[in-house]
């Protein structure tokens, strides 16, 4: 598995890993290339958006690290991370978020973050997980969606 900084080449494959999750979920999303590209690869307020991809170079998941901006959706405070993490079905299990999150949080030091906020379904007890094993904690609950925070540590 390599783990790589994504490019507009990725928009198409990383909307299929949405159309998986999907399929696995039933719940939607905006999903087309036009709105990955957009909303992961070049975000206004990007820090990385990292694609996971196998030995034939197939995406497996990909996770997007921003910077809150004032008077964003999930009301984090501006300056803080704000994280997102999209795995294919095809690929849990397979320590994907784990090597991904490697990579976020190199970035998130390098950007100068103290915390990063993830914001999750309540329906989603697989995302839930995952980001508690990263070592997020619950700080906020509303509306059916659960917000979890890591603080970078000293020095990281």
């Amino acid at each position: 598995m390599l783990i790589r900084r994504a490019t507009g080449d990725d928009a198409q494959a990383m909307s299929d890993v949405l159309i998986e999750i999907i399929a696995l979920t039933g719940r939607t999303r905006p999903h087309d290339p036009v709105f990955t590209l957009s909303h992961y690869i070049e975000a206004r307020h990007g820090i990385l958006c990292s694609v996971a991809v196998d030995e034939d170079n197939r995406v497996m998941g990909f996770q997007s690290l921003k910077r809150a901006a004032a008077n964003n959706r999930y009301d984090v405070p501006e300056g803080w991370g704000i994280i997102g993490t999209h795995i294919s079905p095809r690929a849990h299990r397979r320590g994907v978020g784990t090597a991904l999150f490697a990579s976020s949080r190199k970035a998130a030091s390098e950007a100068g973050l103290a915390c990063i906020d993830a914001a999750i379904g309540a329906d989603n007890p697989m995302g839930l997980r995952y980001y508690e094993a990263m070592g997020f904690r619950t700080y906020r609950e509303s509306d059916g969606i659960i917000q979890k925070l890591f603080e970078m540590p000293p020095g990281d």
